[in-house]
């Protein structure tokens, strides 16, 4: 089952030491690609979510962005370094007895010292346990939207395969009649000059003519590489990579049909077959 890597999911924790949202957001990507934007504080978590997301993911950018509003009244506790105040006033001191008129050391200057002040907040552990369990909760939510978006994507690619195998099956149906009239036009327009060839080089020619315009091979492949992509959207899988492979074969062959074309009729299935190819490649990219 084809999954998209486009999605959205949002978790909100409201208890009493405040609220806590989860938002992530992914993007179609080559490989996986994870963006944590957390609070300070919560910046250890950041190795059990790239773990997590990785278990659940294959492919895709994912940006997860946690925030976290205490409970009103939870203010953080606050305490001086007192020894380093104390020598950092001596030092002080100690300048000012070499500068004439020196400035009064400014009080707010000693408190954004670094390591000057410890900011001791609530608990978080609980937390935490609260922000990894919100975000299995969000990647279940993610995931199950990433595959109702990946079931869109694999009605629209069986629709073109479909749309894809009636113009190969026209386009067998058609490749007799077409080698068979321009046969017929070659011979007309050789006919005046026929008696000055030998007919042995006639017949070579004519045989090397109709396997240049012969593309039974280019819709044999076709056709089994329409089989494979029917059979890859089936699978469980992340099928992107594959499915992406496949669509160059599939152009590939109906470059070759379109260049070895001998009449309107397989120039147009060559054009169409090229613009379901491109159609599906549109939703292969955002494929997982």
């Amino acid at each position: 089952m084809i999954r998209s890597m486009t999605a959205f999911a949002r978790q909100e924790l409201r208890a009493d030491w405040g609220t806590l949202t989860l938002e992530l957001r992914t993007v179609n990507h080559r490989y996986l690609e994870i963006s944590a934007r957390l609070p300070e504080d919560f910046r250890v978590l950041e190795p059990e979510i790239r773990e997590l997301a990785g278990e659940r993911l294959n492919r895709g950018k994912l940006e997860c962005n946690l925030r976290f509003q205490p409970a009103p009244g939870a203010t953080p506790e606050v305490s001086i370094d007192l020894g380093l105040a104390n020598a950092l006033v001596e030092a002080n001191r100690q300048i000012e007895d070499l500068i004439l008129n020196a400035a009064r050391i400014n009080p707010m200057e000693l408190l954004r010292w670094p390591g000057m002040l410890t900011l001791k907040g609530p608990d978080l552990e609980p937390v935490f346990d609260e922000a990894l369990q919100s975000l299995g909760a969000a990647l279940d939510e993610l995931v199950t939207t990433r595959r109702r978006e990946g079931e869109r994507i694999q009605a629209v690619i069986a629709q073109r395969c479909a749309a894809m195998r009636t113009l190969v099956d026209e386009a067998r149906t058609l490749m007799p009649e077409v080698i068979e009239r321009q046969r017929e036009r070659l011979n007309e327009r050789l006919a005046e000059i026929r008696e000055e060839l030998k007919e042995d080089r006639l017949e070579q020619e004519m045989v090397l003519f109709a396997q240049k315009i012969d593309v039974a091979e280019e819709v044999d492949r076709l056709e089994t590489h329409i089989e494979e992509v029917e059979r890859v959207i089936q699978s469980e899988e992340a099928v992107g990579r594959r499915l992406d492979f496949l669509m160059q074969e599939l152009n590939r062959e109906a470059n070759t049909l379109g260049s070895k074309s001998a009449a309107i009729e397989t120039t147009r299935i060559a054009v169409d077959l090229k613009v379901l190819i491109e159609q599906i490649r549109e939703q292969v990219q955002n494929a997982e």
